[in-house]
Protein backbone atom coordinates (compact mmCIF):
# COMPACT_ATOMS: atom_id res chain seq x y z
CA UNK A 1 0.00 0.00 0.00
CA UNK A 2 1.58 3.28 -1.09
CA UNK A 3 -0.98 5.84 0.01
CA UNK A 4 1.15 8.90 0.55
CA UNK A 5 3.32 8.39 -2.53
CA UNK A 6 0.22 8.02 -4.70
CA UNK A 7 -1.28 11.18 -3.21
CA UNK A 8 1.93 13.10 -3.89
CA UNK A 9 2.10 11.85 -7.48
CA UNK A 10 -1.54 12.74 -8.11
CA UNK A 11 -1.07 16.27 -6.72
CA UNK A 12 2.17 16.77 -8.64
CA UNK A 13 0.55 15.72 -11.91
CA UNK A 14 -2.54 17.87 -11.26
CA UNK A 15 -0.28 20.89 -10.79
CA UNK A 16 1.73 20.08 -13.91
CA UNK A 17 4.99 19.65 -12.01
CA UNK A 18 7.50 17.16 -13.40
CA UNK A 19 9.48 14.67 -11.37
CA UNK A 20 12.60 16.50 -12.52
CA UNK A 21 11.34 19.76 -11.03
CA UNK A 22 10.43 18.07 -7.76
CA UNK A 23 13.82 16.35 -7.63
CA UNK A 24 15.63 19.62 -8.24
CA UNK A 25 13.74 21.37 -5.46
CA UNK A 26 14.32 18.45 -3.07
CA UNK A 27 18.00 18.25 -4.02
CA UNK A 28 17.78 14.60 -5.11
CA UNK A 29 18.10 12.89 -8.47
CA UNK A 30 15.02 12.33 -10.61
CA UNK A 31 15.31 8.57 -10.16
CA UNK A 32 15.50 8.97 -6.37
CA UNK A 33 12.43 11.20 -6.45
CA UNK A 34 10.58 8.65 -8.58
CA UNK A 35 11.33 6.02 -5.98
CA UNK A 36 9.87 8.29 -3.28
CA UNK A 37 6.54 8.27 -5.10
CA UNK A 38 6.63 4.50 -5.58
CA UNK A 39 7.85 3.57 -2.10
CA UNK A 40 6.63 6.01 0.53
CA UNK A 41 8.70 4.23 3.19
CA UNK A 42 11.59 6.25 1.78
CA UNK A 43 9.89 9.50 2.81
CA UNK A 44 10.98 11.25 5.95
CA UNK A 45 9.45 14.16 7.79
CA UNK A 46 11.79 16.72 6.24
CA UNK A 47 11.04 15.52 2.71
CA UNK A 48 7.31 15.43 3.42
CA UNK A 49 7.41 19.02 4.65
CA UNK A 50 9.36 20.14 1.57
CA UNK A 51 7.00 18.27 -0.76
CA UNK A 52 3.97 19.84 0.92
CA UNK A 53 5.54 23.27 0.47
CA UNK A 54 6.38 22.63 -3.20
CA UNK A 55 2.87 21.34 -3.89
CA UNK A 56 1.43 24.25 -1.90
CA UNK A 57 -0.67 22.05 0.40
CA UNK A 58 -0.88 21.60 4.13
CA UNK A 59 1.06 18.49 5.12
CA UNK A 60 -2.13 17.14 6.72
CA UNK A 61 -3.67 17.10 3.23
CA UNK A 62 -1.17 14.42 2.21
CA UNK A 63 -2.65 12.22 4.92
CA UNK A 64 -6.32 13.03 4.25
CA UNK A 65 -6.60 10.29 1.64
CA UNK A 66 -5.72 7.84 4.38
CA UNK A 67 -8.73 8.99 6.39
CA UNK A 68 -10.94 9.07 3.30
CA UNK A 69 -9.89 5.59 2.24
CA UNK A 70 -10.69 4.28 5.68
CA UNK A 71 -14.01 6.08 6.05
CA UNK A 72 -15.85 3.52 3.94
CA UNK A 73 -16.97 1.75 7.08
CA UNK A 74 -14.07 -0.67 7.13
CA UNK A 75 -12.35 0.23 10.40
CA UNK A 76 -9.67 -2.44 9.92
CA UNK A 77 -8.58 -0.79 6.65
CA UNK A 78 -8.55 2.63 8.31
CA UNK A 79 -6.51 1.41 11.27
CA UNK A 80 -4.07 -0.42 8.98
CA UNK A 81 -3.59 2.68 6.82
CA UNK A 82 -3.05 4.91 9.85
CA UNK A 83 -0.60 2.42 11.32
CA UNK A 84 1.30 2.35 8.03
CA UNK A 85 1.62 6.15 8.02
CA UNK A 86 2.65 6.14 11.67
CA UNK A 87 5.24 3.42 11.07
CA UNK A 88 6.71 5.33 8.11
CA UNK A 89 7.11 8.48 10.20
CA UNK A 90 8.55 6.63 13.18
CA UNK A 91 11.05 4.74 11.02
CA UNK A 92 12.06 7.97 9.32
CA UNK A 93 12.63 9.74 12.61
CA UNK A 94 14.58 6.81 14.03
CA UNK A 95 16.85 6.79 10.98
CA UNK A 96 17.36 10.54 11.28
CA UNK A 97 18.22 10.22 14.98
CA UNK A 98 20.71 7.46 14.23
CA UNK A 99 22.31 9.56 11.50
CA UNK A 100 22.62 12.53 13.88
CA UNK A 101 24.16 10.32 16.59
CA UNK A 102 26.75 9.11 14.09
CA UNK A 103 27.53 12.69 13.08
CA UNK A 104 27.93 13.72 16.72
CA UNK A 105 30.31 10.83 17.38
CA UNK A 106 32.31 11.72 14.28
CA UNK A 107 32.54 15.36 15.33
CA UNK A 108 33.63 14.34 18.83
CA UNK A 109 36.51 12.37 17.33
CA UNK A 110 37.54 15.36 15.22
CA UNK A 111 37.38 17.75 18.16
CA UNK A 112 39.51 15.42 20.30
CA UNK A 113 42.19 15.23 17.60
Amino acid sequence: MNIIGQKIKKLREQKGITQETMALQLDVTQSNYGRLEKDDRRLNVVKLLKIARILDVNIAYLFNEVATAGSTGNDDHFNHANKEVYDILVDSLRAEIQHLKEEINFLRVIVKS
